[in-house]
């Protein structure tokens, strides 16, 4: 089974329904998982103010950043593997998560010139929901983000681990099974957002809002290209640029 056929499929506009890339059970067992993640963010929200030697009004505390960078990176990567043994149990591979590898320059060059504008779309549309939804209440994550050298090259190392990890996770399996179950594109674009904005519910509701949308354009995305490659760039640079380097170049 290779990830390129499996795409082709969604893509063909055929009316024949996609067949799931990995077992019911597995899939269950995905949402489960996406539960657990989505209420221990509930409970850090709510938790005490200032709790673990956080200021109040922060998430966390500073001195925290880099073991909660290396548990987020694991966390990821624990994640894909578990995406991973679901498809390798039905003849896939990594391939069908993504929808294949880069195969020339060419095809880089075309992936990086869709991934920059997408990007603009991407920050337009993350600033236009901010605003529609107002100033949050909710604790910040501001204390999180790096300082020090060695915190900004383990940040570069998380935000591409999750451009990597969290899109073959979201757009590349679960968008995949959903469509497979529904038989609708829509459906799973949609769907796969709304649970990749509650795995995100640590950051407050009206985030998890902003989150979910990014998550559908991700989806759009993903099912307009047929593979993950954009994706994984901007997501990618998404977190390297929202994390530290914005602050950075407007400073």
């Amino acid at each position: 089974m290779q990830g390129n056929e499996i795409f082709s499929v969604e893509n063909s506009g055929a009316s024949q329904r996609p067949r799931q890339i990995a077992s019911w059970r597995h899939f269950i067992g995905f949402l489960l998982i996406g539960a657990g993640v989505a209420a221990l963010g509930f409970l850090a929200q709510h938790a005490p103010t200032g709790g673990g030697g956080a200021a109040a009004g922060q998430l966390g505390s500073h001195s925290q950043v880099i073991p909660v960078y290396l548990i987020a990176i694991f966390m990821d990567w624990a994640l894909l593997y578990y995406c991973w043994v679901g498809v390798h149990r039905r003849g896939g591979n990594l391939a069908t998560l993504s929808g294949g590898r880069w195969t020339s320059w060419k095809s880089v060059a075309v992936d990086v010139g869709i991934a920059l504008p997408f990007w603009v779309l991407w920050e337009g549309s993350a600033y236009a929901v901010h605003r529609l939804l107002g100033p949050s209440s909710a604790k910040s994550v501001a204390s999180l983000l790096p300082q020090s050298l060695l915190e900004i090259l383990i940040w570069i190392a998380t935000a591409i681990t999750a451009g990597v990890c969290e899109e073959m996770a979201f757009r590349g399996y679960l968008q995949r099974q959903l469509h497979a179950l529904s038989g609708s594109v829509m459906v799973a674009v949609l769907g796969q957002g709304l649970v990749f904005g509650l795995g995100h519910s640590y950051q407050g509701w009206k985030n998890t809002i902003v989150i979910s949308v990014l998550g559908v354009l991700f989806g759009a995305l993903a099912a307009w290209r047929g593979n993950l490659r954009a994706n994984i760039i901007v997501h990618a640079w998404a977190d390297v640029w929202e994390g530290w380097l914005k602050f950075v170049v407007w400073r």
